[in-house]
């Protein structure tokens, strides 16, 4: 081998590491422009002639439709990515979600062709649905597998890194968009973070060509060990392993969406905050997110997975009761403070999940399983999430302690999937790479 190509391989790590964390970057932050877009300006602008709390209800809905479509995403491109590769779902999924959300851009609204305008809007949520589906699990996998031995969580956890910059990237618009006088934003303003997705398309695109194939998969490939049924596979040999890991993600993917999407809405039309503080605060906070999963992966490769796992999920059922106290102040530091200590729970536990999940499946089928596993969760709990808070909110009016105890909820779902994970042994301590020696132990007893 001469130097050059040993240098090349020895960068694979990082290169791989920092496209995962571009790619997915790229894909939330189209999925998040949308969740924002969805408390702020679609009742108004594709679902007029409504009650507001049902207008409301109605956007979310469009909102809870891109998570019906992930599964689906998931299954299709999990069945490409253990069939043909990671990198070639990897960038079908990027062009598919930012084609999706620039077409948002230039969407008539309801008053310009009626009901039109919503059922165009439903239609390029479920490709979102669809494109974020497959992206998530062929990201984690494209960082994970190209890590170095014994440090596939952290390498795995830049994927996750993707979620707070697109939090980050997206309030940042936002805010900035908010701010226009008068009905600009209204009228056109809102618009901008959509259109914005066709830059961020083409700078993926030149990022992600240049990883190379998972080692892991090219390896099962040269045996001939990859999987004609990927997803018949997975569930005829690991239906437990996918169901403790589904409910293992609930927190991680249903908390940011409480966080967000639903206290967006809470803190606005509830308590009356102003839009433009509140999406300030919510910045500030993906700032903390950010740095926080950087610190949560770290201390995860010094104390074990399982142990910060659990511990974080314990600590996220706790978390917000604190959160809502604070937020009730109505004042920056309040919001920041209290939605930041649920926030880093929360975040702490979605940074390692990835890396834990990923061991818990054979390489073959491994991107179709742990995409099942996160997105049916995603589905449940995480579209939900938004109509539920706001159906307590209304039940409930002037009491935050139903919309807590349902927090307290989520979290305790995801203690119980780690718990179960670890309990059965699937991702008790990392597995060297290769074929056979990543096997779960329900699929090894099948053989």
């Amino acid at each position: 081998m001469s130097a050059e190509a040993a240098v090349t391989i020895e960068r694979q790590p990082v290169r791989a590491a920092a496209a995962a964390f571009a790619g997915t970057t790229i894909e939330w932050y189209d999925f998040f422009v949308y969740s924002t877009a969805s408390a702020l300006a679609f009742p108004q602008l594709f679902f007029p002639n409504t009650d507001p709390t049902v207008g409301l209800l109605a956007s979310f809905a469009t909102f809870a439709v891109g998570f019906f479509a992930r599964p689906f995403g998931g299954f299709l491109f999990g069945h490409l990515g253990d069939r043909f590769g990671r990198k070639r779902a990897l960038i079908a999924t990027l062009i598919l979600m930012g084609t999706a959300t620039t077409a948002i851009g230039f969407l008539p609204t309801y008053a310009q062709i009626g009901i039109w305008a919503p059922v165009l809007l439903i239609l390029c949520r479920v490709i979102q649905g669809v494109s974020v589906g497959g992206e998530w699990g062929g990201a984690v996998l494209m960082a994970g597998e190209h890590a170095p031995e014994g440090r596939r969580t952290w390498y795995a956890s830049f994927a996750q890194l993707g979620s707070p910059a697109a939090v980050l990237l997206s309030m940042g618009i936002f805010a900035l968009a908010t701010r226009m006088a008068g009905d600009s934003f209204i009228n056109w303003g809102w618009r901008v973070p959509f259109l914005l997705s066709f830059v961020l398309l083409v700078i993926g695109l030149l990022i992600r060509l240049g990883v190379k194939e998972s080692p892991e998969f090219a390896e099962a490939s040269e045996r001939e060990k990859l999987s004609r049924f990927p997803i018949i596979d997975a569930f005829r040999n690991s239906t437990k392993s996918i169901i403790f890991t589904l409910l293992a993600f609930t927190i991680g993917t249903a908390g940011f969406y409480f966080t967000n999407t639903f206290l967006i809405a809470y803190s606005t039309r509830t308590l009356g905050i102003d839009r433009s503080l509140v999406l300030e605060s919510l910045t500030i906070v993906a700032i903390v997110q950010f740095i926080g999963q950087i610190a949560a992966a770290r201390i995860a490769e010094k104390i074990g997975d399982s142990k910060f796992l659990l511990a974080a999920s314990a600590l996220a059922i706790l978390a917000p009761y604190p959160m809502f106290k604070l937020v009730e102040l109505k004042s920056q530091f309040g919001i920041v403070t209290g939605v930041s200590i649920a926030t880093l729970c929360a975040s702490g536990f979605y940074a390692v999940i990835a890396g834990y999940a990923s061991k818990v499946f054979p390489v073959e089928v491994r991107y179709t399983s742990i995409s099942a596993a996160y997105q049916l969760g995603g589905a449940i709990f995480g579209g939900f999430t938004p109509m539920i808070g706001v159906v307590l909110s209304n039940n409930y009016p002037g009491s935050w302690m139903p919309l807590a105890i349902f927090y307290s909820i989520l979290a305790g779902i995801s203690f119980l999937g780690v718990f179960l994970l670890s309990s059965a042994g699937f991702a008790g301590s990392e597995q060297p790479s290769g074929v056979a020696s990543v096997i779960s132990p329900e699929i090894a007893a099948t053989n």
